[in-house]
C-alpha cells in the first residue's frame, strides 16, 4: 500500500522522553546512548543495517528509542497479522497525516483516511480492476511504445545511444504512467524532471533533515509541481470517467478545498509513479548481469509469438492472456531484494501482542510498532537460502508453476515476501503496476539491443537512506547502451 512506504522516523518536535519503568512481558528495550535521539541517526542512515544488528542482539521483537519515540519492531512474519489486522488498538491515520503534511504540505480533513477509507478504496478499485484496468493497461502500452519510438527519432538503425539504466527506466515508465493516469502530454517531460528533484529530497523531507539550500530546492520543486499538475487538472477536469476526474470528485465530496486538491495531486503522483521505474531498473539490471536469467526470459518471450512477427507487432498483446512463469519469478525475486516497505502503527490503547511462538508482549499506549518485511521474511536466510543472491527461479517449481510455499524452523510461513503490503494493506494498484513493469521490460527486450557498457559492471548498491520508502533506489547507476533492433526475435 502506498502509505506503507514511509520511514517511521519523527524528527521535528523536540520533547523530553519519559523514563520508562519496565513492565512485565514488555519487549527488550534498547535506548541507545544519545538522550532523546536514541538510535535516530543510525536508523535514518541505514535502517536495514541497524535493525539487523538489533535483531541479532534482541531477537524478533524489541523496542528502541528513535527521536523521542519508543518504537517496537516486530520481525517475525508469522506474527505480523496481530498488527496488520488490529484496527482497535493500533492506528495509522495520525502518523500518516504527519508525514503527508511534512512532505507534501497537505492537510486533509479528519474524515479522510486514504489508507482504509472504504469510499476511497472503492473509487480506486473502480479504475484498477476489471474492464477499467484493461483500458488503463492498453493506454499504458500505447504510451510506452510511443515514447520509446519518439526517443529513438533521429537515430540511425545502427547508432548506439548511451544512458544510465536507472534514468532510462524511470523516465519512460514515469512519463507513460503520467500520460495514462493524468491524461496530459505536453508537459510530461517537465513533470518528470521536476519530480526527480523532489523525489531525491523526499526521505530528508520526511525526517526533517533538510539543509537550508536543500529546503529551498524542495519547496521550489513542490510549488512547481503543484503548478504543473493544477494546470493539468483544470484542463482535463471536465472529462468524466477518467481516474483523475474520479479522484477529484472524491476529494470534493469530502470537502477538500481547491488548494488542497491541487496538493493532493502531487501526493498521488508520487504514490502512483514513484516505484515502477526503480523496480524496472533493478529487474533489467539483474537480467543484464545474470545471462542465464536473461536467456530464460527471452526464451519465454519468443514462445509468445510466431517467429515471423515484425518489429512493429511485438507480442505485448499476449501478456495479459498468456502465462509467463519465468518473468513472474524474476519480478518476484527482484521485489524480494529491493522492496523495502516499513509498516508503522501508533498504539492508541494498551495492547497484548500475541506471537506465533506462544509468547505475549505488552505494548504501551503512545508507542509505535513497526514491521520491516525486508529483513524478515524477504532477507531471512531461514526462509530464503542465500537471500543476498539474485536467483531468477527462486519462485518457480520444477513443473514451472509458481512456488509460493516457504518454511522457517519447519513451519510454513504465511508471508514469504511482502512488497505490496498484506491483508487490508495490499496496494490497490498492484495489478496495474505489475502489468506496466511487464509491458516495459518486454517492450525493451523485443525492440532494443541492450547491453552494459562495461561487461564487468555489477548492479550498483542501494541507497541506504531509501529504506522505508517503497522500492529502493541505487547509489549510482548502471551505464548501458542500446539501439533499435532490426528484428526483435
Amino acid at each position: 500500500n502506498m502509505w506503507n512506504f514511509i520511514l517511521p522516523l519523527n524528527c521535528c518536535v523536540l520533547w523530553v522522553l519519559p523514563v520508562l519503568d519496565r513492565q512485565k512481558n514488555e519487549p527488550p528495550l534498547d535506548k541507545g546512548f544519545l538522550p532523546w535521539l536514541g538510535h535516530a541517526l543510525e536508523f535514518g542512515k541505514d535502517a536495514a543495517k541497524f535493525l539487523t544488528r538489533m535483531k541479532e542482539k534482541h531477537g524478533d521483537i524489541f523496542t528502541v528509542c528513535v527521536a523521542g519515540h519508543y518504537v517496537t519492531v516486530l520481525l517475525d512474519p508469522n506474527s505480523y497479522d496481530s498488527v496488520l489486522y488490529d484496527t482497535k488498538s493500533l492506528d495509522f491515520t495520525r502518523y500518516k497525516n504527519q508525514i503527508i503534511k511534512r512532505v507534501f504540505s497537505l492537510q486533509l480533513p479528519n474524515t479522510i483516511n486514504l489508507h482504509s477509507d472504504a469510499v476511497f478504496i472503492w473509487h480506486s478499485r473502480r479504475h484498477f480492476h476489471g474492464l477499467n484496468l484493461s483500458k488503463l493497461s492498453s493506454s499504458m502500452k500505447t504510451h510506452l511504445q510511443t515514447l520509446l519510438m519518439d526517443d529513438q527519432k533521429g537515430c540511425s538503425p545502427s547508432e548506439w545511444k548511451q544512458d544510465g539504466l536507472f534514468s532510462l527506466c524511470y523516465s519512460l515508465l514515469f512519463r507513460a504512467g503520467y500520460l495514462t493516469l493524468f491524461e496530459r502530454g505536453d508537459d510530461a517531460t517537465a513533470v518528470y524532471t521536476e519530480f526527480r528533484k523532489f523525489d531525491g529530497l523526499l526521505s530528508k523531507m520526511a525526517r526533517c533533515t533538510l539543509k537550508r539550500e536543500e529546503s529551498r530546492k524542495a519547496n521550489s520543486s513542490r510549488e512547481r509541481l503543484w503548478e504543473l499538475l493544477s494546470t493539468t487538472w483544470l484542463r482535463r477536469g471536465s472529462e468524466v470517467g477518467c481516474w483523475q476526474q474520479s479522484y477529484q470528485c472524491y476529494l470534493q465530496e469530502e470537502g477538500v478545498d481547491a488548494e488542497m486538491q491541487k496538493r493532493a495531486l502531487l501526493l498521488q503522483l508520487w504514490a502512483t509513479q514513484g516505484n515502477a521505474g526503480p523496480a524496472a531498473f533493478w529487474l533489467l539490471g539483474f537480467l543484464l548481469t545474470h545471462p542465464e536469467a536473461m536467456k530464460a526470459v527471452k526464451a519465454e518471450i519468443r514462445g509468445l509469438a510466431p517467429q515471423d512477427s515484425s518489429l512493429q507487432q511485438p507480442p505485448l498483446n499476449k501478456l495479459e492472456t498468456h502465462s509467463t512463469p519465468v518473468f513472474d519469478s524474476v519480478l518476484s525475486e527482484t521485489l524480494r531484494l529491493t522492496a523495502a516497505v516499513i509498516i508503522t502503527r501508533e498504539v492508541v490503547q494498551d495492547k497484548t501482542l500475541h506471537m506465533a511462538n506462544g509468547q505475549n508482549y505488552h505494548l504501551r499506549r503512545g508507542d509505535r510498532v513497526c514491521l520491516f518485511p525486508f529483513l524478515s521474511p524477504q532477507m531471512d536466510p531461514q526462509i530464503h537460502q542465500e537471500p543476498q543472491k539474485f536467483k531468477f527461479d527462486r519462485f518457480l517449481n520444477d513443473d514451472m508453476t509458481e512456488k509460493n510455499t516457504f518454511y522457517k524452523d519447519g513451519k510454513r510461513v504465511k508471508y514469504h515476501s511482502m512488497p505490496w503490503g498484506a491483508g487490508t494493506n495490499v496496494c490497490v494498484g498492484k495489478e496495474f503496476a505489475i502489468r506496466g513493469i511487464k509491458q516495459f521490460v518486454f517492450l525493451v527486450l523485443t525492440h532494443l539491443d541492450l547491453e552494459i557498457c562495461d561487461p564487468q559492471a555489477k548492479v550498483p548498491p542501494v541507497n541506504p537512506s531509501r529504506y522505508g520508502f517503497g522500492m529502493l533506489q541505487p547509489d549510482g547507476d548502471l551505464q548501458v547502451r542500446y539501439r533499435l533492433k532490426r528484428t526483435w526475435h
